[in-house]
């Protein structure tokens, strides 16, 4: 029975050179070039292709398995783990869980031919990229910030959607922060500005879409935006423009690719992650983000700049808890008061029982609650914090009598019901900010 020898291509171009030794016609020195191994080695494939045949050449290891080859006992381990405790993870996800928690380190492409072989699939199918020009990234960390909301079921289909917002730098995809809230709104987008201050310092500009807490969409002026020339700003740009942050607009969703790109691995790693730690409320996940994640990611994700250093602007707690606030224009009353909606602020009396009554003032409420009335650089008077609610971005025309001009206000969203009023309206403030 004739027996079937299976070889290389180089090892058929080694029984071509050895036969051609063996003639006589080339000498063993002439042939180790076209053996690609030294004149010893040379000397030990003649001797064996001179006592077994073509058979001495073929890799002696051949139909053997590798000698790191990993046994049945880890494959069945890794995968029993797969199907236990990390079945939502991705594949590269998984083999960090397995290094990082079960001290398994193991490659990623072995991992992988095990899951596909037990018939499990990718977690998501990578469709080829199209062809898009890519913006260069800014050069030095803290030129440019972009964020974004990304709304999804991040506890789970069971549990009610909430909204991600989340900012990273431009220059080297690092995540600056991030915050869970029920929907995307002013509120959110001020706590993160808020945690990346603490964080990180002011950055020189924010790259960001038009969602209406950003960016007035509406087309109604005021009468006093006419006279001014400008729209008066949301809420959030307000206090971008306190901060001398500028605001670039983005006007679709490929123009701000990259944090679009980083909402899509959150939502590929962040909900098996707080599965897999137990965490099902937002309060609970926004601290283990500021506590854990955000720097195990950055570790993992962020790249170094084009230029060393940054460019973030340090500032102190107590300017940013000033700045970083809810801010309306309003007149104090007779009986030095200020009422926002429902709210009344009562003014103690100034220096030598001064009276603040008709003098404009700004009626600040802060991230905790508190309300601060300010007149200019002074504060003035205080109150205790009531429930932080964005306020309802709607202008309404207020009209007191026929000979008067119709003002345009601001409805303060507030807890407590409005009192009515004699003029057949809400007391709110005037040319507060959207």
């Amino acid at each position: 029975m004739k027996e079937i020898i299976t070889l290389s291509s180089r090892e058929i171009q080694r029984v071509q050179v050895l036969e051609q030794v063996c003639r006589g016609t080339r000498t063993l020195v002439e042939s180790t070039p076209l053996l690609l191994v030294c004149y010893r080695q040379a000397k030990r494939l003649l001797a064996r292709y001179r006592q077994e045949g073509p058979a001495g050449l073929a890799h002696q290891r051949r139909g053997q398995p590798a000698h790191n080859v990993y046994g049945p006992e880890m494959r069945d381990r890794v995968m029993g783990l797969h199907q236990k405790r990390y079945a939502k993870f991705n594949d590269t996800h998984f083999v960090e869980m397995l290094a990082e928690r079960e001290e398994i380190r193991i490659g990623r492409e072995t991992v992988r031919g095990w899951l596909r072989q037990a018939g499990i699939p990718a977690k998501r199918r990578r469709c080829p990229p199209r062809h898009r020009s890519r913006r260069p990234r800014r050069p030095q960390m803290g030129l440019l910030m972009q964020w974004d909301g990304s709304p999804h079921h991040w506890f789970g289909p069971k549990r009610p959607a909430c909204s991600l917002i989340h900012a990273t730098d431009d220059a080297t995809g690092t995540a600056l922060g991030m915050k869970f809230r029920p929907t995307e709104d002013a509120v959110g987008y001020l706590k993160l500005l808020d945690m990346v201050l603490r964080r990180h310092g002011v950055p020189a500009a924010v790259y960001q879409d038009r969602h209406s807490a950003l960016y007035r969409n509406d087309n109604h002026w005021s009468h006093e935006e006419e006279l001014a020339g400008i729209r008066f700003p949301t809420h959030v740009g307000r206090v971008l423009q306190d901060l001398t942050i500028e605001a670039i607009p983005a006007f679709s969703a490929q123009a701000k690719g990259r944090i679009e790109r980083q909402g899509g691995t959150f939502q590929d790693r962040l909900i098996a992650e707080m599965e897999l730690e137990g965490i099902t409320e937002i309060d609970q996940a926004n601290e283990w983000l500021d506590s854990t994640f955000l720097d195990r990611f950055n570790a993992r994700f962020a790249k170094s700049p084009e230029q060393p250093g940054s460019v973030f602007r340090k500032i102190s707690a107590a300017e940013r808890y000033l700045k970083v606030s809810f801010a309306y224009e309003a007149t104090v009353a007779n009986d030095n008061t200020v009422r926002l909606g429902g709210l009344i602020i009562d003014i103690p009396p100034g220096p030598n029982r001064r009276s603040y009554a008709r003098r404009r003032v700004l009626v600040r409420q802060h991230l905790d609650g508190a309300w601060t009335v300010w007149l200019e650089q002074t504060r003035i008077a205080t109150h205790p914090a009531t429930p932080l609610r964005e306020p309802v971005r709607t202008w309404k025309p207020r009209q007191r009598n026929e000979n008067h001009r119709t003002r345009h206000v601001l409805q303060v969203y507030l807890e407590t019901t409005p009192a009515p009023s004699p003029w057949g309206h809400f007391c709110s403030a005037d040319k507060g900010t959207s």
